[in-house]
């Protein structure tokens, strides 16, 4: 009995450590957009160096899951809860990556004036940053729902981000002088569709995790 409780104390212990990450990725991705939208490279340097914490935080994790694996004998849905914990940390190490991404294009830019003011790519990056919140939210709490809701919120990001590839299309189409920075733009923007893709595989884990079935969100 006490084996047990003291092999659910450590699955608490592993949450809260997700959840730890997760804070960190956030404050990452409003981050990166940020110093994008002021043209502040110190802080795009500042969010590309604390990569190093995050990328720590998941190996950290990881070892953990290793170690339950190893010390305990997990059931069936124990083990799920263990698997689901190592590949969420692998989407939120990878959604840190795209945040990197974008804090790089900042600094490529250098203070160059953007092209075109960043009205919708802001609204992308609120948005991910919510489907992010809901994922861990959904994960802490066992709540299928609101894991299946992803599904919604990824097909808005989808749309902005079609009609942000077609405005820069055109713009490139219209003025050769845009379109180095406006193919970063677009990079950028494909970095935040892709976080929300990670954001929407979290909720795919979270439903693994509490039913045994194994749902596609991204159709």
């Amino acid at each position: 009995m006490d084996t047990r409780k003291g092999f659910h104390h450590s699955l608490e212990d592993l949450q809260k450590d997700i959840l730890k990450m997760g804070v960190k990725v956030e404050e990452a991705i409003f981050l990166a957009v940020k110093s994008l939208a002021s043209e502040d490279v110190e802080m795009a340097k500042n969010v590309i160096a604390g990569d190093e914490q995050i990328n720590e935080r998941m190996v950290e994790i990881e070892s953990s899951c290793l170690r339950l694996l190893a010390l305990q004998q997990p059931m069936a849905s124990d083990l799920r809860v263990i698997g689901t914990a190592m590949k969420i940390v692998t989407d939120l190490e990878r959604i840190g990556d795209h945040a990197v991404d974008i804090a790089k294009t900042t600094v490529r830019l250098d203070g160059q004036k953007l092209v075109k003011p960043l009205v919708d790519t802001p609204r992308m990056a609120d948005l991910t940053k919510e489907m992010l919140r809901d994922s861990l939210n959904a994960y802490v709490n066992r709540d299928i729902e609101l894991a299946q809701g992803l599904a919604k919120k990824d097909d808005v990001v989808d749309a902005l981000y079609k009609q942000i590839y077609n405005e820069l299309q055109e713009m490139m189409m219209n003025d050769s002088a845009t379109i180095t920075q406006a193919v970063k733009l677009l990079m950028v923007c494909q970095s935040l569709e892709r976080i929300a893709d990670h954001a929407t595989n979290i909720g795919e884990w979270v439903i693994y995790m509490v039913s045994g079935d194994r749902t596609d969100l991204n159709v």
